[in-house]
């Protein structure tokens, strides 16, 4: 029998700290080639290149929101946490930009946290929205191990997609951009789900090995929310939206294939079928980061007012209460696991919650690399 989960009764236990891990992004104009630098290391791309790349940043002032949105994410984390009684303290790392995971884990160490919980800002299954992070825990590791240091027991968190307190707060953002738009094309318009284009190749091994082929476990996973969030919609209005899933944020070679269609293509096709207004809705992303900032809001946004096509785009989760009480819930899941109990999951759809520690083959990169919290 599942069990409820009481932060009062053993709190987080095994658990003594939760690791907030994200991107990162450039915080001034200065940063953005040595952000870029970093998150492309390796590829070989020349300095120049990276300088046409961060326009993006520059038509910001160089600023991502990405690091102000998780340290409002934080803020969250903690007071929800306090006001239901958990004591467990928060840190927050990057992968690409300061606060570096190595340097977060090695002060959590130092402050004598010995078994991390983590949360990414990744919803889904994907080897750049899991894998990745895994391979990045595992070189912070290795390089806190190469410092003497006590290395920690790090054990990454379950795929939210699914939680209530992820989908329900994209539900009322897509109803609000619904009643924003002008009420004679209001009942008509068409609602594009949207997430960051992969590889064909890679979202065909996303998931664990039984989910791999046809889009695997990052396709199916974005369906389902989409629908979820579609029926919850045409419930609560009486209106049944045309809807699909659509890509978004490219940045490969032009002959690899990447999952399609691209927001703006769409955008196009559906004005040309008489589509008369479109809500965009980035249920990839947990917050309003560059990616929604420049290819939704500037980019698709002017597409749309080239076209004369109506267009609203629906908010991300960000530090709703919502999101971040369901963080507590997966903290408090994760270590009744631990504990041996058989904690209630909180899921909806039709897929289930996700495994707890990713197996052998999940996700797989190119080259093999070692990855932490995994099988």
């Amino acid at each position: 029998m599942a069990e409820a989960l009481d932060p009062t009764a053993w709190g987080a236990t095994p658990y003594d700290a939760l690791l907030l891990l994200s991107f990162g992004g450039p915080e001034g104009p200065e940063d953005v080639v040595p952000f870029l630098e970093n998150v492309t290391r390796g590829r070989g791309i020349p300095r120049e290149r990276l300088k046409e790349v961060g326009q993006h940043y520059f038509l910001f002032g160089g600023v991502s929101p990405i690091n102000g949105q998780n340290r409002e994410l934080l803020e969250a984390l903690r007071t929800d946490f306090a006001g239901h009684g958990l004591d467990l303290p928060v840190y927050w790392g990057n992968r690409n930009w300061a606060p570096y995971l190595t340097d977060t884990l090695r002060e959590m160490v130092k402050d004598g946290r010995r078994r991390i919980a983590v949360l990414c800002t990744s919803a889904y299954a994907s080897y750049s929205g899991c894998r990745q992070y895994r391979e990045n825990l595992a070189d912070a590791l290795a390089a806190l191990e190469a410092e003497g240091l006590q290395v920690p027991v790090v054990d990454k968190l379950r795929h939210y997609f699914n939680h209530p307190g992820f989908v329900e707060p994209m539900i009322d953002g897509v109803l609000r951009s619904l009643a924003e738009l002008p009420e004679d094309v209001r009942e008509g318009a068409h609602l594009a789900f949207t997430t960051h284009s992969i590889p064909v190749s890679a979202a065909d091994t996303s998931g664990a090995p039984e989910a791999h082929g046809d889009g695997g476990a990052y396709v199916a996973e974005h369906l389902d929310v989409a629908a979820l969030i579609h029926a919850a919609v045409r419930e609560r209005t009486g209106v049944d939206h045309a809807w699909r899933l659509v890509y978004q944020s490219r940045s490969g070679a032009p002959h690899i294939p990447w999952l399609e269609p691209d927001i703006c293509d769409h955008l196009e096709a559906e004005h040309a079928a008489g589509v008369p207004a479109v809500v965009m809705v980035p249920i990839g992303f947990v917050s309003d980061h560059m990616e929604v900032l420049y290819d939704l809001d500037t980019e698709a946004t002017a597409k749309a007012a080239e076209l004369g096509l109506p267009v609203r785009r629906s908010p991300t989760v960000g530090s709703d209460p919502r999101f971040a009480a369901a963080v507590r819930e997966l903290v408090l899941e994760r270590a009744a696991v631990e504990r041996g109990e058989q904690p209630a999951r909180c899921v909806l759809g039709s897929l289930g919650a996700s495994h707890d520690v990713c197996p052998v083959g999940c996700c797989p990169a190119r080259a093999p690399r070692p990855a932490a919290a995994g099988s």
